[in-house]
């Protein structure tokens, strides 16, 4: 076994909406229509990976040039 493993961190639609400088709102209507990508966790709501935020932003920054 090795430390090559990276930690998979989960936030919640708020920290993203904080993240992307959107309403919690916004991120789970953009979860619903399959443009942000999360995981649905029963009883909690959306989570949305850490990774996935710098991917949108990437993604969203190109589409812009």
């Amino acid at each position: 076994m090795g430390g090559d493993r990276k930690e998979i961190k989960l936030i919640t639609p708020e920290k993203a909406g904080e993240r992307l400088s959107v309403s919690p709102v916004t991120i789970r209507k953009w979860l619903r229509q399959g443009k942000l990508r999360g995981t649905k966790i029963f009883g909690s709501g959306w989570r949305v990976r850490e990774d996935e935020i710098d991917r949108f932003i990437k993604k969203t920054e190109e589409e812009t040039l």
